[in-house]
């Protein structure tokens, strides 16, 4: 069996799929079909992608679907045709309470779960200034909602969703918006709910969080490396044009990568990406150009320490 230590210059890349951020009509390319978001996981996998993070939605709106039925109508289809690890989202929408969050993980039991890190002022409102006409009738009003909107992450919905889940065997893929959520990740490592190596994706460049400066950057690294020395995996992700250029500085420091259609529609300024693959093989293209190498399947479980794509319930 590989150990982490044998993996030294490998790079896990995530590829997030759809999420709930974008809405149907800021893109032709964002998958809101089964078949749709099926086709887009299993290419952003044959393209490099060594996790798959996974989001449902309603196939005829395209809104934001949390239900464990939305996802057994994704997930058997996309594990028959990749061997990449499947994250689901405990995150959902901003808008869903953690009891309705929690349930496709608690009851699918996969490899890999998102689980953010603390509440956050979540602002989605400036979309509206790009993009003007939107298909459905849901997608305005959801996007102006986040002008006041918390998205409620306290310390009972986190611990919720960690006991709800423990045991299942599911990692955690620590989503921290802010240094803060770094520390609240290390108060429930004191508390002995978690337990190493941590999987941290540290978020960038989203109103309502940390920016994405190459400041923010490293003191994000610096701080997990204080309170978690070698105890973690840590892995980015940029919001909007700044996906590449935090992926590159993060790759550049030994870190790991998530591009993907939920966090940035573009694939350049002012090009709309076609693909979550093509994403992939941009960021692919990065990582080896540094001399680093790309993870596969396998070698991200090993660094991980998942419990195996045959331990899952669908």
């Amino acid at each position: 069996m590989t150990s982490p230590s044998d993996l030294k210059g490998k790079v896990i890349i995530t590829c997030a799929i759809t999420g709930s951020i974008h809405t149907p009509s800021m893109s032709p390319h964002l998958p809101v079909t089964p078949d749709q978001i099926i086709a887009e996981a299993i290419g952003a996998a044959e393209a490099g992608a060594a996790i798959l993070h996974l989001h449902a939605r309603d196939p005829e709106t395209g809104k934001p679907d949390q239900s464990p039925e939305g996802f057994q109508r994704i997930l058997p289809r996309i594990k028959q045709g990749t061997n990449a690890a499947l994250n689901l989202t405990t995150g959902g929408s901003p808008f869903m309470s953690v009891e309705e969050r929690v349930r496709p993980a608690a009851q699918l039991k996969p490899e890999v779960a998102s689980l953010n890190m603390g509440s956050m002022n979540f602002g989605l409102y400036p979309m509206l200034d790009k993009f003007k006409t939107f298909q459905h009738d849901w997608e305005r009003p959801y996007l102006e909602g986040s002008r006041d909107l918390v998205f409620r992450n306290s310390f009972k919905d986190i611990e919720y969703v960690l006991t709800t889940c423990a045991e299942n065997g599911t990692r955690f893929e620590f989503e921290c918006y802010d240094i803060s959520h770094l520390y609240n990740l290390a108060h429930f490592v004191q508390r002995g709910l978690v337990k190493p190596p941590f999987f941290i994706q540290s978020v960038f460049g989203l109103l309502g969080g940390i920016g994405a400066h190459p400041e923010d950057v490293q003191h994000m690294k610096r701080t997990a490396d204080r309170l978690f020395g070698s105890d973690y995996r840590w892995s980015v992700l940029g919001a909007g044009s700044n996906q590449l250029k935090v992926a590159a500085q993060a790759a550049a420091l030994g870190g790991n990568v998530r591009v993907g259609l939920e966090d940035s529609l573009w694939a350049g300024k002012g090009k709309l990406a076609t693909s979550n693959a093509e994403q992939v093989a941009m960021v692919r293209k990065i990582i080896e150009g540094l001399g680093l190498s790309v993870a596969t399947p396998d070698e991200a479980r090993a660094l991980l320490d998942l419990k195996g794509g045959d331990k899952v319930n669908f």
